[in-house]
Formats: C-alpha cells, sequence, structure tokens
C-alpha cells in the first residue's frame, strides 16, 4: 500500500505540474542578453538586438531569405521601433536558441475554419487549441521558414524587443544627462534633447543601456509610424544587383571540393554493383562515395571532384548495376484512377475524417430539389527551384560547419550531428540566401548526404550539388489529389449542402518521419494540409461535410508552395462556379450571397470585381472568371482575363485584392502576389509530374516548361486597408489562380476543365 500511495503521490504531482504549465502563458520571446554570445565590441541588449560601437543595429535574422522579402519585412519592424533608419540595421544568423523558433508556422497547422476563428468571434475550441499549440511551439523552438507565418510571427517579439532597446538606450540618456525620459526624442539612431545640446548616438549609449532597466514599455500606434505601411527598398537588392550576395552555390572556401549525385533512375531505387574505375580515371576526380539513405532520400552515389563539372564527368562515366524499388512499381496514371475510386467510395461510404460537418449534409443531399456532382483531379508537381538542390559541409575537428540554402535550421542542425556523429551544439551553420524555396528546402535529405561526403574528405570543405535531372526526378512532390464534389440547391438556386469528399496521401506524417523522427507518431493522424481549402470555406451553407479519405501511394511527398490549398482552391472555386451556373446567377453574385456574414470576404471579392470591371463590355475573344480563397491568414481574390491564341490559353491580365492584415511594405506585398500569380500560372498550364514503372518522365525544363516572360500577364494587385496583425503573404496569391483561370476558360468554350494542368 505504501508503495502505491507513492506512486500515486507521484502521478498526482506530475498531474499537478503539467496543469499548472498549461495554465501558464507562453514563455516570452524578447530572449535575455545572454542568448546572443558576442565576442567582438558589440553590446547586447536582448536575444534580437546588439549595438555596434559605430552605433549600427545588428538583428539576429532567424528567417530564411528566399526572395520573399522577409529580411526587409523584419528589418522594418525593428527599425520603426528603434526610430533607427533600415540601412543601419546589419543582419546576422540568429543561432539555435529555442527563442528563435517559428511559433505562428505551428499554430498555422490547426484546423481551424474562418467562421470559428473570425477575430473577436473565435469559439473556445479555437481559443484553447491555439494556447495549446503555441505553448508547445514555444518550447520546441523549431527555426524554420514557412507556412507564410514570418511577419506574423514576429510582429509582437520583434517589436517589443525593439520597443525595449530603444527604452533602455533613452534610460540612459536619461540618467547620464539627469534630465527626464519624457523630454527626450530619438531620431536615426540619435538620442536628443532639443532643449539643450545633449545628443549621442546608440553606441555611446549601448554601454550603459544594457545595465539600464527598459521602465515602461510602449509600442508605436499605427498613427506614429513612419516606416511601416509604406513601401522601402529591399535590403537584399543591391547585394543581389552587384553580385556580393551569397546563394548556397555561391561558397567557395579554401581547398573546396565538389560533388554530385546519382540516385535510381527508378523511385526507391537503388545502387547494386558499382565500378568506380571510370569515374576514378576522369581528370579531377578524387573519390567515389556510397550513399545511405537520409532524411527521406533513397540511397545513391556521389563523385567527387576539382570542381562540378569534373564530378559530373566521372557521374557520367560510373558504372552502376541499378537496382528496382523492393515494394513494386509506381504508375502515375494508376494512381490517379484509385484516388478517384477511392474518393467516390468514401463519399458513398461516409469514410474519411470529417473536418468539418454542419447540420445534416447526407439528408439535405437526399432531398435536394437540384443535385450536383462532380470529380476533381490534380497531379503531383515538382517544386523546380531555379537554384538545385545544394550544400557545402565541412567536418573537422569533431564539429560540422554548414553553409546551406535552407528553410530548416533546426532540422538541418540535428541531421547533420547525427550523421557525423557529434554533439549538435557542435554544428555551425550558415544560411546562405535561397534561390528559391517553394517547401522544397523544408527537406534536409541534400544536407545529410552533403555531411556524409565530407566525412569523406580529410577535413575538406565539399559542395554537393543535385544536377536538375536528379531533383526533377527524385524530389518530395505535390501530392496527387481527387474530390468528389456533391451540392444540393432549393429550387429557387439557394445553395443548401455541400458534400466534399477528398482522397490523397497524408502529407504532415511522412514529412516528420523523415525530418523530425521525434516528433512522428506511430500511427498517422488526420492530416489538416490534404483538406485545407476545402473543409474551410467561408461561404454560409446550412448543411456542409468535408471529409478527407486519406492513401498511402508511396510517391515520395513534400510541402508545395500553399500545400493543400493549392489544388483544394481549383477543386473548391471552380465548383461554386458550377454552381452559380447551375443557379443562373452571376459567379460574383452568387459569392455574395453566400458571404453576406463575412464583410471582410464580400470586402475583398468585391473590390477584385470593381477594379477588373466585372460585368463590363469585355475586349473581343476575352474572357473573365473569378476565384475567392482564404488561407495562412490572408484573403485573396483574382479575377482573370483570358483568351485562346492558336487553341491554347492565354492570361492577358490578372487582378488581384487581397486583405492581408497590417501592411509592413506594400511593395513586397504587391510583389509576393506577382510571384504567386506566375508561380501559379506556370502550374496550370504546364505543371504536372507523370511516373511510368517508377520513372519519373519530366527531367529538365525542355519537358518540365515553366512560364516565360512573353506569356507573363499584366498583374495589379489592390490592397484592403486593415488593422489586424499581418496575415500571410508568400502563399495566398497563388490558390485562386487556377480556378479563376479554369472559369474564364468556361466562359471562352462552354467546358468545364476539371482536372490540372488546363487544356483546352
Amino acid at each position: 500500500m505504501k508503495r502505491r500511495s507513492l506512486l500515486l503521490s507521484g502521478a498526482g504531482v506530475a498531474g499537478a505540474l503539467l496543469v499548472g504549465w498549461g495554465v501558464l502563458p507562453p514563455r516570452g520571446r524578447i530572449g535575455r542578453p545572454a542568448t546572443l554570445a558576442d565576442a567582438q565590441d558589440r553590446i547586447v541588449l536582448n536575444g534580437w538586438i546588439r549595438i555596434t560601437p559605430a552605433g549600427r543595429v545588428v538583428l539576429a535574422m532567424n528567417r530564411s531569405e528566399m526572395g520573399q522579402g522577409v529580411h526587409t519585412a523584419l528589418a522594418m519592424l525593428v527599425a520603426e521601433e528603434l526610430d533607427i533608419g533600415l540601412a543601419k540595421i546589419d543582419l546576422e544568423d540568429a543561432g539555435a536558441d529555442s527563442l528563435y523558433g517559428n511559433v505562428a508556422a505551428l499554430l498555422g497547422g490547426l484546423p481551424e475554419h474562418p467562421r470559428d476563428a473570425e477575430p473577436g468571434h473565435e469559439t473556445a475550441t479555437v481559443l484553447a487549441g491555439r494556447w495549446v499549440v503555441a505553448k508547445l511551439a514555444r518550447e520546441l523552438g523549431l527555426s524554420l521558414t514557412g507556412g507564410s507565418a514570418s511577419v506574423a510571427d514576429a510582429w509582437e517579439p520583434l517589436r517589443l524587443a525593439a520597443a525595449t532597446a530603444r527604452a533602455r538606450l533613452v534610460g540612459a540618456a536619461s540618467l547620464q544627462w539627469k534630465l527626464p525620459v519624457d523630454e527626450l526624442e530619438v531620431r536615426d539612431g540619435v538620442v536628443s534633447h532639443p532643449g539643450t545640446v545633449q545628443r549621442a548616438d546608440f553606441g555611446a549609449l549601448a554601454r550603459e543601456a544594457a545595465a539600464t532597466p527598459p521602465g515602461d514599455v510602449r509600442l508605436k500606434s499605427p498613427e506614429q509610424w513612419s516606416l511601416l505601411g509604406r513601401t522601402q527598398p529591399r535590403v537584399d537588392v543591391p547585394r543581389k544587383v552587384d553580385g556580393s550576395a551569397v546563394f548556397g552555390l555561391d561558397v567557395r572556401l579554401p581547398g573546396q571540393l565538389y560533388a554530385v549525385v546519382r540516385h535510381a533512375p527508378q523511385l526507391g531505387g537503388s545502387p547494386g554493383r558499382f565500378d568506380v574505375d571510370a569515374a576514378l580515371r576522369q581528370p579531377g576526380v578524387s573519390r567515389v562515395v556510397r550513399l545511405m539513405p537520409f532524411a527521406g532520400s533513397t540511397p545513391a552515389v556521389a563523385v567527387v571532384g576539382r570542381s562540378t563539372w569534373h564530378a559530373r564527368r566521372g557521374a557520367d562515366a560510373l558504372d552502376i548495376e541499378w537496382r528496382g524499388p523492393p515494394a513494386g512499381t509506381l504508375d502515375s496514371t494508376r494512381i490517379a484512377e484509385s484516388l478517384a475510386q477511392r474518393a467516390r467510395a468514401a463519399a458513398l461510404a461516409d469514410e474519411g475524417f470529417a473536418f468539418t460537418a454542419r447540420g445534416d449534409a447526407d439528408d439535405a443531399l437526399a432531398r435536394a430539389e437540384r443535385r450536383v456532382e462532380r470529380l476533381y483531379q490534380a497531379p503531383y508537381l515538382a517544386h523546380a527551384t531555379l537554384e538545385p538542390p545544394n550544400c557545402t559541409a565541412r567536418v573537422a575537428d569533431g564539429g560540422v560547419e554548414l553553409w546551406a540554402p535552407t528553410q530548416v535550421p533546426s532540422f538541418a542542425r540535428a541531421l547533420a550531428a547525427r550523421v557525423a556523429g557529434v554533439p549538435e551544439e557542435r554544428v555551425t551553420l550558415h544560411v546562405t540566401y535561397l534561390g528559391g524555396g517553394f517547401g522544397r528546402r523544408l527537406e534536409t535529405d541534400v544536407i545529410g548526404q552533403a555531411v556524409r561526403i565530407a566525412l569523406e574528405c580529410g577535413g575538406a570543405p565539399v559542395q554537393l550539388v543535385w544536377p536538375r535531372e536528379e531533383d526533377l526526378t527524385h524530389d518530395f512532390y505535390r501530392p496527387a489529389a481527387a474530390a468528389l464534389m456533391q451540392a444540393g440547391l432549393d429550387r429557387d438556386g439557394r445553395l443548401q449542402v455541400l458534400r466534399f469528399t477528398s482522397a490523397g496521401d497524408a502529407l504532415t506524417p511522412r514529412f516528420l518521419e523523415r525530418n523530425a523522427p521525434a516528433l512522428a507518431l506511430p500511427v498517422d493522424l488526420p492530416d489538416k494540409t490534404a483538406d485545407e481549402g476545402l473543409f474551410d470555406l467561408p461561404y454560409a451553407v446550412p448543411h456542409q461535410r468535408m471529409a478527407h479519405a486519406a492513401t498511402h501511394s508511396g510517391v515520395p511527398i513534400g510541402n508545395w508552395r500553399a500545400v493543400g490549398h493549392s489544388h483544394n482552391a481549383f477543386f473548391s472555386e471552380c465548383f461554386i462556379d458550377e454552381l452559380a451556373a447551375e443557379a443562373n446567377q452571376d459567379p460574383v453574385a452568387f459569392r455574395l450571397g453566400l458571404l453576406e456574414d463575412m464583410p471582410r470576404h464580400a470586402a475583398v471579392l468585391t473590390l477584385a470585381a470593381e477594379k477588373a470591371g466585372w460585368g463590363r463590355t469585355r475586349p473581343p475573344g476575352v474572357a473573365r472568371g473569378v476565384a475567392l480563397h482564404e488561407c495562412f491568414g490572408s484573403i485573396v481574390a483574382q479575377v482573370v482575363e483570358a483568351s485562346l491564341d492558336a487553341g491554347r490559353p492565354r492570361v492577358r491580365r490578372v487582378v488581384v485584392a487581397a486583405d492581408v492584415g497590417t501592411v509592413v511594405n506594400p511593395g513586397i506585398v504587391a510583389q509576393q502576389m506577382e510571384s504567386a500569380v506566375v508561380f501559379a500560372l506556370s502550374a496550370a498550364l504546364y505543371g504536372r509530374i507523370d511516373i511510368v514503372a517508377s520513372r519519373v518522365q519530366q527531367t529538365n525544363f525542355p519537358n518540365h516548361p515553366i512560364l516565360t516572360l512573353a506569356e507573363t500577364p499584366r498583374i495589379e494587385t489592390h490592397l484592403v486597408p486593415s488593422t489586424r496583425p499581418p496575415g500571410g503573404v508568400g502563399e495566398p496569391g497563388l490558390p485562386p489562380l487556377a480556378p479563376a483561370l479554369a472559369n474564364a476558360l468556361f466562359v471562352l468554350t462552354g467546358r468545364r476543365l476539371r482536372e490540372l494542368p488546363l487544356t483546352v
């Protein structure tokens, strides 16, 4: 009895601790000065900000710059609260402390419905879920750039860190000059007293500021902003223009070697017997390394040489006997057929996990005056970043040093440590500029391979580069998907029921298995990314059932720009357009009728329609299509003007309206909307990955085309003013493009296109 009492007592203490932890708020995110160890003559004011003797501000940058402008946006948050010019802020890698984790990205994984999560009207379930996930995310401290969450995540902690640093600096001046804080002002990094000659820059005040309590810290109100909300020049542009910017492929170190990789021609294949003699006889080739699987990669062979050209010549000379995949062959056509069958069967049997269930969808559909049923499908897609996968690694003196264009510093460090057999604190990572990310650089397979090769190179740095053929044929592809869309309307054309059943591979479990095995679960839980863009529609429909039937095809899958929204928005917004036609209503008016209690969505849609001239006469041979979608905390509507040139779709104009919350830099928002439109249009017209006998058929840009400059339409961006915190920007502009184009093509041709890519 005594032992049992002790056990119960221990369980009670543990339970009490857990409950106590649960009710406490997430740990603060300003950080202590000790977070930023600094051997240089710079003063650390908190976990984000250091001051140089010359009065410059050094910001610990915890996000990867891949063209989305995040380095500029985050620097603007700091510059605004510090009252210093943007040009006086320097950026340095943030390091490995959990302080720099991305809390907002993990919060974005919650399966929230916009009607349950509208600010000021959140349900108790939504609030509780956010509380728990925010606490877990803060403790995990996963440093990653993704989910269009960088600015949203930094919005409060970075401004507060800067405001706290400013308060310390002003407080130090107040103590030195024996003047009230309220009488001092700060302008462009200089504290002064207008009534006297007293003035000092941040460098002169920093040391005393580090020992000065901040006192009452207040964030600026929007009326006080001088930088935020105004277009500012991007901090990365000068280096990209003059060639001094360092991308992963630009890394050059003393004694550097170069490597290229060869994977099996078939997905899941591996090298068997191979002869290295022919490769080693090639000029400049020094060694051949067999690679085991790393973070989801398949076994491979790497060749090391004096240059990438030497290594490629050596790899071409390899004589390899390739083994096929152990689990049978993969065929994308058969997979697409099976997904369609699975969606139909799951709908018939009420199978799959229902992310949204409101009213009684089955009964309402059975009683509907008019029933509409359509099947939509989307293919696998590659990322095809213009900078192919690469990493430079050096293993020496019991440590690892990496130079990598990565979106996931936390995962990269952890994998490098495991491969090299060193403690994680012995891994130093330099995050370079990324020549495109789009989710591909959330993967760490190339990191593991580079470290393994570096282990064989005697302490010399080695740069591993994947040729384009390896990139396209061994990607982690956007999952293929199918969705059976069912709806019921009453005799007056009012939409009464929506019943969507989708089928496709669950992405998140596969991603965690290979990149974060400690976080992977023994069983697959419902994956929000598989059904996002279907279960979370804003439209007021009394009866809904949005379910997903998870599959496991065996094709390697990963995050692709806008993830599930990228294809599910095509399914849902094309189907809504079909229902508008069935109800004999204008597509914009039909949507607005379903958004009477969602004013933000209605405002975005109305703005897009007005700016596009919806309802006005169109040029001959040109049609307009519309789509509306919310994702990553932002609402975007697009109107596409399209025509047919020699029987091929041609997009001439895209009008974008968006509510992205508070706008930090309008110029960058417009750039990202344009980027998303171009990326989405490439996928809508050309994007597909075909797999035959486990071999990916697309191998390089000649048979995997992307949009050309001549094909790029005029893109106009209009922003709805908002006082809400910032939402995402990098991805929300992508999902509406394909459905808006498909809806325009219906007007032109009278044919509904229900499969991507779009061909007429």
